[in-house]
């Protein structure tokens, strides 16, 4: 069975740093796509970054220049670097990937449990 474990959040100040880690496990033939999303009380899950198998990546504007993700294909984890972090960028974040099992012709959607984010003075 496939696993996506997502570490790294915690409590930071602000215009300080995290590094959140996804780690995937199990029958993995092959890792498509990965991305991080988050979601804040009272808000919808929204798209934070994403990266594909090739390395095309994506950051929302909302992010861009603060965050990074990076990804490693041989060890199937991916990594969000987020620097000069702010009140707003508090939140659960949740790692998604789209994943190929041994023995199988089609990918799937597979998500986190998710890691807690907190931004405060």
């Amino acid at each position: 069975q496939v696993q996506l474990v997502e570490s790294g959040g915690g409590v930071a100040q602000p215009g300080g740093s995290l590094r959140l880690s996804c780690a995937a496990s199990g029958t993995i033939f092959r890792i498509f796509y990965m991305a991080w999303y988050r979601q804040s009380p009272g808000k919808e899950r929204e798209l934070v970054a994403s990266t594909t198998i090739g390395g095309s990546t994506n950051i929302v504007d909302s992010v861009k220049g603060r965050f990074a993700i990076s990804r490693d294909n041989s060890k199937n984890t991916v990594s969000l670097q987020m620097n000069n972090l702010k009140p707003e960028d508090t939140a659960v974040y949740y790692c998604h990937a789209q994943i190929q099992e041994m023995a199988t012709s089609t990918p799937y959607d597979y998500w986190g449990l998710g890691t807690q984010v907190t931004i405060s003075s």
